[in-house]
């Protein structure tokens, strides 16, 4: 009889660099290789513990001396969107969403260039390639899909796009760039509310958003979705007054990094003998 031992995911940190959200402060991640054949296991239990996916990695922020980034998420079930949220629906009333496998084409790449020049051309993912920008794209280990946005009173032109992994529970946006001519259109917002009418029609509760930052005008956008909850302290939660989250860029409010790891709930990962 063969007897097969579990591995269990090694868990590592990134040397800090300058946070892109919070002038002035340092940020750190925790992270672990997504890989083998329950990677999409391991990808749904850490998405509920606040992680994210990066191709094939897992991350979730460890700063040493903040914990300002909150994953966040929306009930499905509790989402009703707000006056001004109606009015960008309606504003891209002519927008058509297509679902495909995760390929990355030039057309994309186009669009995603545009979208960097003008709304990140200081960010760290500036100077990405096309070949790159394929690997964003396609060196995934789980379920995952490029849901394309094109504009039917321009042509079919492609407008926005958005990378989305499918878990147990839900979807999670982990990328998405839209046409920069069309600010006025409110495409992340768009997208985001698209997501979960996508989510209610596949029957999933969640829609999984990224981090949310008090204090950061890039992030302030999330806390407009009703139903939306964050990650803290183990758990999640539904958001309160945001201003009630601004104790979290405090020191003494960081686990030491051995205590993070070892509250990590970790899936059974062993597989058949």
């Amino acid at each position: 009889m063969r007897h097969t031992l579990p591995i269990a995911p090694q868990f590592y940190v990134t040397a800090p660099q300058s946070c892109p959200y919070l002038s002035g402060r340092r940020e750190r991640k925790l992270f672990t290789a997504l890989q083998g054949e329950q990677a999409e296991k391991l990808n749904n239990a850490l998405s509920k513990q606040g992680f994210r996916r990066s191709q094939n990695v897992l991350y979730r922020p460890s700063c040493t001396e903040c914990a300002a980034c909150l994953s966040a998420r929306i009930r499905v079930a509790d989402f009703k969107p707000r006056r001004s949220q109606k009015r960008v629906a309606k504003r891209n009333g002519s927008l058509v969403r297509s679902a495909r496998s995760a390929w990355a084409t030039e057309e994309q790449y186009a669009l995603f260039r545009r979208y960097l020049d003008v709304r990140h051309a200081e960010g760290g993912m500036a100077d990405m390639d096309v070949f790159e920008f394929a690997a964003m794209i396609e060196e995934t280990p789980v379920k995952t899909r490029v849901v394309e946005y094109r504009d039917q009173d321009r042509g079919d032109a492609l407008t926005a796009v958005c990378l989305t992994d499918i878990l147990d529970d839900g979807l999670s946006l982990v990328y998405s760039f839209f046409d920069p001519d069309m600010a006025r259109n409110s495409l992340g917002t768009y997208v985001i509310m698209d997501h979960v009418a996508l989510a209610r029609e596949a029957g999933l509760p969640f829609v999984y958003l990224g981090y949310w930052v008090p204090g950061s005008d890039k992030m302030g956008y999330k806390a407009q979705f009703q139903g939306l909850e964050v990650y803290l302290g183990g758990e999640w939660q539904r958001l309160g007054d945001p201003s009630d989250y601004s104790n979290q860029a405090h020191p003494l409010s960081i686990d030491p990094i051995a205590q993070q790891v070892a509250q990590i709930n970790l899936p059974d990962l062993r597989g058949a003998d």
